[in-house]
């Protein structure tokens, strides 16, 4: 089938020279070994690690599925991407191989009884952690396995195919029995498509109003609505050591939670109509608590279709939300409810109001609290504690106040910038309560939380932190942090009393790998893993953060990596390429704030642009692009003139340190970094070329805002028009290279953007290359598509940076 498939370009110039102006069909290219040795090198194995830390889980991956495996046949529908053969979605990176090791032995174990070829995903342990569960997906359907450490075998325990369209739903109910929606009827007997419709497809709009994102993949017609109900619909099963007992009736499950003592169940149903301006996260659903039989208990709300949500991101329906479970009591249901009428804007003291009903949901709900802004969620402790989460995305705002849940009071402990980095105190550490759930754990006498903060922001670049948080005066004491010159972070915390971790340790030379920690013995670090370097090339290359000012004062950063044996008397300024991916501030002082660190080590996925230190190119990666808000205004309103003068910026600190030579520099990004790149060469001449991969480009088609804008088109259409490239693409005269996914399904960045904006600098007489890649989405995945990339990238990069003339 490979030998069959062709990539399709649209493009100024043939495969090898680059200079005509047909069509071509090009063959798939590799680039050079260094690259693709970097590109198709084998990725440490996924570790998961039980809460004992006795035993290790490792999952071995593929680096890159074949384009053949992207190939596979695929229905789009209601914002999905299924296998029409499997009940499965179509897009999902899978394990192909699981091993075990004893942490307290040293030892490591095959597993047996896995199937051949392995195509796992969803692992799940149960309560005891002694059994592990997993998906294997076919091309016929989804099975079920259950790992027992003790004989370390894989053993197949489903009779019914898996439905796993919207969501794995593996539930332990106990040790040995565990839920999950099983299928209806085989894939065979789905709706064919008949060569008549019964008649066009009609929507209509009777006055309300229903802005809406630019989702992609929806419903367009009534055959698309008759092949969601088939592949949505499901049947809840219990099965008890390969026995299936039915749950209820089937129906479409978007969701499905036990409570704590796993006597009830929370579903979320879906239900007709269905709607062809949202998702099926968006669509009418029936929220009801059942017993274990499927029975129905009470429904707790009939919810609409999400098509009348307001526009703006605080706004939301006039309708209760956010049904869950209480993790510290037995069978309590909690959920919100707007205060104003779900407008952010309206001037009332409170936004939401949060509710709770208890078993055997009988009597009336109970308020338990309001919230100031717009309530985000509660991380439960115990009858005494719990703390609540409420915000604004509008002003990047984020409070969290302490909630006692017997005396109903709640108290503010910290409200901060979310972009203000420093200002992160971590996320408080849990244990597992009586009923097996994640809850708050306290320390001293339970007058302190565990805080862990695995990226530790600071002034010297990020360095992870373990912190006691006191409650009473609310700060947060540093007890543990990563030591400068490595990153090392808290992966789990195994005692919290006792202060024994589980870290994960790396530097530019160190592999990352995970350790056994106790900050009380103080004892030597135990590794329990032994990875070794999967890019051995890239030993010799240096990393720096470096950092320096744009012209009006605003303090940036970036990531810089100069080649192997690089001597900057002796060589010279290199040609260099700057990636990047703007981020909007309300604060210069956050913008300012350092980002990443130097002392991680060097790994490179798909879309990174270190590669090209290999090739004699000085890359500043991760180069901040700030769009801050200035003099009352917003962000965006001067969005091109900051974008200049963070690329003006970040081309003299190259040019000053004499490691980039300015007349050879590039500039490139993916999503809304493409769209960065597209305006730098719409709006400068500071570029030799660029690179723009998956971006939109034309703000019209995404008139109910993007990224963190929220004003629609209609509210300041000068801002759509001077935002979007497209409408200067006759100043785009930079050679430009556009590559984007044939499949692109990421919200706003439909491939219409790149293949207009290819037409109208073609049309206008620019230098530009398309690449249309076949069956890839947002994120490439396809091996062949990704090295073909690389080459592109290569070739474009070459000509027009290092040989420039």
């Amino acid at each position: 089938m490979l030998k069959k498939l062709h990539l399709y370009f649209l493009i100024a110039g043939t495969c090898v020279s680059l200079n005509s102006t047909a069509q071509d069909a090009v063959s798939y290219q590799t680039p050079p070994k260094e690259i693709a040795d970097l590109l198709l090198a084998k990725p440490t194995p996924g570790v998961s690690i039980d809460d004992k830390a006795e035993w290790i889980l490792f999952s071995e991956r593929n680096s890159y599925p074949s384009v053949e495996e992207l190939a596979m046949p695929e229905y789009r529908i209601a914002g999905l991407r299924l296998n029409p053969n499997n009940y499965s979605p179509s897009r999902i990176t899978y394990i192909n191989n699981f091993s075990l090791k004893n942490i307290k032995t040293d030892k490591t174990f095959p597993v047996s009884g896995l199937p051949t070829p392995l195509y796992a995903s969803n692992i799940s342990w149960n309560p005891s952690q002694n059994k592990i569960a997993f998906t294997n997906t076919t091309q016929k359907g989804v099975d079920l396995y259950i790992i027992d450490l003790v004989s370390k075998k894989a053993t197949k325990t489903n009779k019914t195919f898996l439905n796993v369209v919207l969501g794995s739903g593996l539930t332990w109910l106990n040790d040995n029995t565990i839920i999950y929606r099983a299928v209806t009827k085989p894939a065979s007997a789905a709706p064919v498509k008949p060569l008549m419709p019964k008649g066009p497809t009609v929507q209509q709009n009777l006055g309300k109003a229903a802005p809406s994102p630019t989702y992609q993949d929806l419903i367009k017609s009534p055959f698309d609505e008759q092949l969601f109900e088939f592949y949505g619909t499901s049947q809840l099963v219990k099965n008890t050591a390969g026995v299936e007992t039915p749950i209820g009736k089937p129906a479409i499950y978007s969701s499905v939670s036990l409570s704590p003592d796993k006597s009830f169940m929370l579903t979320e149903t879906i239900r007709k109509p269905f709607s062809y301006l949202v998702t099926a996260r968006g669509f009418p659903t029936t929220v009801t608590i059942t017993d274990l039989a499927g029975k129905t208990v009470k429904v707790l709300a009939e919810l609409p279709s999400a098509e009348g949500t307001p526009s703006g991101y605080d706004n939301t329906q006039n309708v209760v939300r956010g049904f869950d479970w209480r993790d510290d009591q037995p069978a309590t249901i909690v959920w919100s409810k707007p205060l104003d009428s779900g407008l952010i804007k309206k001037n009332v003291p409170f936004h939401d109001a949060v509710y709770a009903l208890s078993a055997p949901f009988t009597g009336a709900e109970k308020e338990l609290f309001k919230t100031k802004t717009r309530y985000r969620g509660v991380q439960w402790g115990n009858a005494n504690l719990a703390l609540v989460m409420e915000g604004l995305r509008s002003k990047q705002t984020n409070t969290v106040s302490v909630y006692n849940p017997t005396t109903g009071t709640l108290e503010e402990l910290y409200s901060r910038n979310q972009t203000d980095a420093y200002g992160n105190p971590g996320t408080p550490v849990t244990t597992k309560n009586k009923y097996g759930r994640s809850v708050i754990h306290t320390v001293d006498n339970g007058t302190k939380l565990l805080m862990n903060n695995t990226v530790g922001s600071s002034d010297k670049g990020d360095l992870p932190f373990l912190a006691k948080f006191d409650l009473a005066t609310k700060k947060n004491d540093i007890i543990w942090r990563s030591a400068e010159g490595t990153f090392e972070y808290v992966s789990d915390v195994i005692d919290a009393d006792k202060l024994v971790l589980l870290t994960r340790k790396e530097s530019q030379k160190l592999v990352p790998n995970y350790y056994i920690k106790n900050l009380v013995l103080r004892m030597a670090d135990r590794p329990v893993t032994a990875f070794a370097n999967p890019y051995p090339s890239l030993d010799g290359i240096t990393k720096e953060k470096i950092s320096y000012k744009r012209a009006d004062g605003v303090d940036l950063t970036g990531d810089l990596y100069l080649p192997k044996g690089y001597n900057k008397e002796k060589d010279g300024a290199l040609p260099a390429i700057i990636w990047a991916y703007p981020r909007e501030f309300n604060s210069a002082a956050d913008a300012a704030q350092i980002r990443g660190s130097k002392d991680k080590f060097t790994a490179i996925a798909w879309g990174s642009p270190i590669y090209w230190v290999t090739r004699g190119y000085a890359v500043l990666d991760n180069a901040e692009m700030p769009i801050v808000a200035k003099d009352g205004k917003k962000p965006n309103d001067t969005f091109v003139d900051q974008l200049s003068l963070n690329a003006e910026a970040a081309i003299n600190k190259l040019s000053d340190l004499g490691v980039g030579d300015r007349k050879r520099m590039a500039v490139g990004g993916h999503s809304y970094g493409a769209f960065m790149t597209a305006n730098l060469l719409a709006h400068t001449n500071l570029f030799a070329a660029g690179i723009a991969r998956s971006g939109a480009y034309n703000r019209t088609l995404t008139p109910f805002g993007f990224q963190n804008e929220e004003r629609t088109y209609w509210e300041v259409p000068q801002l759509y028009y001077e935002m979007s490239p497209f409408s200067y693409a006759d100043k785009i005269k930079t050679p430009l290279l556009l590559i984007h996914g044939d499949s692109d399904d990421n919200t706003g960045t439909y491939p219409i953007n790149s293949e207009r904006l290819f037409a109208a600098i073609k049309g206008l007489g620019g230098t530009v290359r398309f690449v249309f890649m076949p069956f890839e989405a947002h994120g490439y995945r396809g091996k062949e598509n990704i090295l073909h990339v690389l080459w592109e990238q290569d070739q474009w990069l070459e000509k027009y940076v290092k040989n420039k003339k």
